[in-house]
């Protein structure tokens, strides 16, 4: 008499160490040893189909028969159903086309359609094909399901990609230089005092710190304008919070403090700095004032400034954005800005754990808005315009040179 109850009860106990092929060869050799009617009973015990039972036996008898290391005969196993239709993928590509958006600094594509339609789709078109089908073959393809990000403004520019690819370019080599590369940009301007701050923190519970209910500007603390440095090689960032106005003098004043502060001890060796920047704004392409400061800045310091411009539209792109802004943000969460020394404070304690570091300080000078750069001055520039999008990429150099 065949116990098939202790078979199951072993089974259970060593099915999840098996894999296939010693799976196939442990209830082959139960089998063998239950002599007639070993097969039907383990089959009854395990589950497992007699053909399988049987190919575990002549494996047994014939160890030859398949080479160490392999579970299977090379070949064997269900074909990959792009093997059995191989126009399968490219079906499905045309069909996820038309909704495919690009990130530029990411190498994965999206698709918006859920699986479950892509594969009712691909079923009209005669592919026999699931929706776990569908995914396991996006994700071979490098795609991934995302949800929507506010990231665009206004319309594409047709160079858009060209120039994302420019930067990186540019960046690559200025670094292997030895040179810094920067990422600048304002951040939110801020108001100054008890103002509700997005975010949570904890508390002693039922103890909220209470706030205005409107916002309000109070004319005696005024606002911050905390303007950015971020150096893309050492993972540091430089604030200056200002107190006037965003202006173009504002902006290269920041970058003179921060290379004083940080960036000159970091690259004692250089000769030039690149600075990537939005298109608009204090440090906006067509900003007059922007290139006029940054003469003055290559002329103080004998830097040659490399300047790339990211395309209208494209501002979340910025590295500083993400990098250093954001971990800002989060640093502050829930915390009304009671004073500028509050903001700074918490600004240069903004720390991650892959090594960020901040420093930052107040700057009470006034930049006054609506200082006008004349023709005159505009044509002693030491300004070169690159072949591609001279708008968008230039280099200015000393005066002396």
């Amino acid at each position: 008499m065949i116990d098939e109850e202790s078979i199951r009860r072993k089974f259970q106990s060593l099915g999840p160490a098996f894999d296939e092929r010693t799976r196939r060869l442990w209830v082959a050799t139960e089998a063998k040893e239950a002599g007639y009617g070993g097969i039907a009973a383990v089959t009854r015990a395990t589950g497992i189909s007699s053909s399988t039972i049987k190919r575990g036996i002549k494996e047994l008898e014939n160890p030859a028969s398949l080479p160490e290391g392999r579970t299977r005969k090379a070949g064997g196993g269900r074909k990959p159903a792009t093997s059995l239709d191989p126009d399968l993928l490219g079906a499905l590509d045309r069909l996820v086309e038309p909704s495919m958006r690009g990130d530029p600094e990411s190498p994965l594509r999206w698709t918006c359609k859920s699986t479950r339609n892509l594969a009712r789709d691909l079923q009209a078109q005669g592919y026999q094909v699931s929706h776990k089908l569908v995914a396991h073959l996006l994700r071979e393809a490098g795609y991934s399901l995302q949800s929507n990000r506010k990231s665009k403004e206004g319309d594409s520019h047709p160079d858009r990609n060209a120039q994302f690819e420019y930067i990186n370019l540019k960046i690559t080599r200025h670094m292997k230089r030895g040179n810094p590369a920067i990422s600048v940009d304002t951040k939110k301007k801020e108001l100054v005092g008890d103002f509700k701050n997005s975010g949570r923190e904890w508390r002693p519970k039922g103890t909220p710190e209470e706030v205005r209910t409107h916002d309000f500007m109070d004319r005696e603390l005024g606002k911050a304008i905390p303007y950015g440095v971020y150096d893309l090689r050492e993972n540091a960032g430089w604030v200056s919070v200002g107190v006037t106005h965003d202006t173009a003098s504002f902006a290269v004043a920041t970058i003179s403090r921060w290379w004083s502060h940080m960036g000159k001890k970091a690259y004692p060796n250089a000769k030039s700095i690149l600075i990537t920047a939005d298109s608009g704004g204090s440090n906006g392409a067509r900003t007059r004032l922007w290139k006029w400061e940054l003469q003055c800045f290559a002329d103080k310091t004998g830097l040659t400034i490399h300047v790339c411009h990211f395309p209208p539209g494209t501002s979340k792109w910025n590295k500083i954005e993400h990098r250093l802004f954001s971990f800002i943000t989060g640093n502050w969460r829930g915390k009304p800005l009671l004073t500028h020394a509050t903001i700074v404070n918490l600004i240069a304690s903004t720390q991650t754990t892959t090594g960020l570091r901040v420093q930052c300080r107040l700057d009470h000078t006034d930049y006054p808005k609506g200082v006008k750069v004349t023709d005159d001055q505009m044509q002693t520039i030491n300004i070169k315009r690159n072949e591609f999008h001279g708008d968008w990429n230039y280099t200015i150099k000393p005066s002396s040179e």
